[in-house]
C-alpha cells in the first residue's frame, strides 16, 4: 500500500512515483501477446486485421487502416492528399511535434496559425488569413480530446479546394455534433501510443470514407507492395507481390494488435473513470489560482485524455517549471502539453517564427501542465494529486 510521508515542509509525499500516463493493461491483452507469441505470427497478421474491423465499427468509417504510430498515419495521409514540394498545410503550434514533422516529411511547409486561448484548439478565425495559392491541407488538432470547431474549419476547406486531415490522437472517444472524431475529415489519424486513453505500446490507426486513398494507405505503409502483401508468408502459401510505391516499414505488428482489440473493449469503462477522475480534479481546484480546462461545447464529447491545468504564474509567484518540479519532488509524476512548436529551435530558425507570433498558444505553453488521468489511478492515487497541487497553490 502506497502510505504517503510528509517532508520538513509538511508536504504529503509518496512513497512510489506516479507515472504520467501509465496505461490499464489486463489479464486479457497479456494472455492474447502470450497466445500470438506462441502462434509464431508476430508481424502484420490476422490480428491487426482483428483490430481494424474494431476500430472501424467503433469509430463508424468505412475504412480504418492500422499503422505503427499516429505519425506514420499523418505522413502517408498527406503523402495520399498529394502533398507536394513547397505545399502549405495550415496547423497549430500547440502540438507535438509529430504533426509538424509529418508535413516537412511529406514535402511541405507547416504553417500555424494561433489557438483559442480557452481551449487550446486551433482557431478557425485565423485560417482564412493564412490562406495562400500554396495551401493544399487543413490539419486540425483536437487538443486534449476537446473536438475542433470542425463545421467552420471544413467550410473554409470546401470554399477553398482544400483537403483536411485531422490529427485525433488525443481524441478517440470525441464526438462533434452528432458525428463521431473520425468520420468528418477526409482521413483522420489516432495515436495508440502508451499515454494515450487505448494503447497498443505504439501504433496508430487511419480512418477515411475512400477506398481509393484507403488502398494507398494500406499499401504505402507496407514498402508499397501489391495489396494483402502480408498474406504472402500464410498457411495459403507464398504469394508474389509487386511493388507499386517506393513505401514506408510503417505497418502494425500482431503482437501490438493482441493488445488493441481487448483494450477497444473496455474504451467506454476507461472514459467513464476519467470522467470521475476529472471532476474530482474540477472540484478540488475550483478555488486555486489556475484556470481549469473549460466544460466541453455543446453537442460535442470530450475524450478527456488530458487534464491540463492553466497556473495563473501572477499569482502564484511560481513559474510552471518549478512548479512540475516541485511536485515530482512529491512523486507525482506530470507532463507538458505542449512546449509551443513556434518557440523551438528548429521551426524558429527555418521559418523564422518569433515568440510573439502566436500569443496564445504561447500564453498555455508557459503556464499548463498535464496532471495524471490514467484509467488505471486508484482512488489513492488521485487524493494524492489533489493533495499535493492544493499544497503547492495554496502554499
Amino acid at each position: 500500500m502506497n502510505v504517503p510521508s510528509l517532508d520538513k515542509e509538511g508536504r504529503r509525499i509518496r512513497k512510489k512515483m506516479l507515472i504520467f500516463g501509465n496505461p490499464s493493461i489486463e489479464e486479457d491483452e497479456i494472455e492474447e501477446v502470450s497466445k500470438t507469441v506462441r502462434s509464431g505470427w508476430l508481424g502484420t497478421g490476422p490480428k491487426v486485421h482483428q483490430f481494424e474491423r474494431t476500430f472501424q465499427e467503433y469509430i463508424g468509417a468505412p475504412y480504418a487502416l492500422a499503422l505503427n504510430s499516429c505519425t506514420a498515419g499523418l505522413h502517408l495521409a498527406l503523402v495520399v492528399a498529394g502533398l507536394r514540394p513547397g505545399d502549405e498545410v495550415i496547423t497549430t503550434p500547440l502540438t507535438f511535434c509529430a504533426t509538424a514533422n509529418a508535413i516537412i516529411h511529406a514535402g511541405g511547409r507547416p504553417v500555424f496559425v494561433d489557438v483559442e486561448k480557452d481551449s487550446g484548439n486551433i482557431d478557425p478565425n485565423r485560417i482564412e488569413e493564412a490562406l495562400t495559392p500554396r495551401t493544399r491541407v487543413i490539419l486540425p488538432v483536437h487538443f486534449a480530446g476537446r473536438p475542433c470547431h470542425m463545421d467552420a474549419i471544413m467550410e473554409i476547406a470546401r470554399k477553398n479546394n482544400l483537403m483536411v486531415v485531422e490529427d485525433a490522437a488525443h481524441c478517440i472517444e470525441g464526438w462533434y455534433k452528432g458525428r463521431k472524431i473520425g468520420t468528418i475529415g477526409d482521413m483522420t489519424c489516432f495515436s495508440f501510443y502508451v499515454t494515450k486513453n487505448i494503447v497498443t505500446g505504439e501504433g496508430g490507426m487511419v480512418t477515411t470514407h475512400k477506398e481509393g486513398w484507403a488502398d494507398k494507405i494500406k499499401m504505402y505503409g507496407l514498402h508499397g507492395m501489391s495489396k494483402d502483401a502480408w498474406k504472402r508468408y500464410s498457411d495459403d502459401g507464398f504469394k508474389h507481390y509487386q511493388v507499386i510505391f517506393p513505401g514506408f516499414k510503417y505497418n502494425m505488428m500482431d503482437i501490438q494488435a493482441s493488445i488493441g482489440i481487448h483494450q477497444m473493449k473496455r474504451v467506454d469503462q476507461y472514459l467513464k473513470r476519467r470522467e470521475e477522475i476529472w471532476e474530482r480534479y474540477d472540484t478540488a481546484f475550483a478555488d486555486l489560482p489556475a484556470m481549469l480546462p473549460p466544460p466541453p461545447e455543446p453537442d460535442t464529447k470530450h475524450a478527456r485524455h488530458l487534464y491540463t491545468l492553466l497556473l495563473d504564474i501572477d499569482r502564484t509567484k511560481t513559474s510552471r517549471d518549478d512548479f512540475q518540479k516541485r511536485l515530482y519532488e512529491m512523486n507525482i509524476g506530470t507532463g507538458i502539453h505542449f512546449v509551443s512548436l513556434h518557440l523551438h529551435d528548429y521551426y524558429r530558425k527555418t521559418y523564422g517564427y518569433q515568440p510573439d507570433d502566436f500569443p496564445h498558444a504561447k500564453f498555455i505553453s508557459d503556464r499548463t501542465v498535464s496532471l495524471p488521468l490514467s484509467a488505471k489511478l486508484s482512488e489513492d492515487d488521485v487524493e494524492d494529486v489533489v493533495v499535493s497541487v492544493t499544497k503547492l497553490l495554496r502554499g
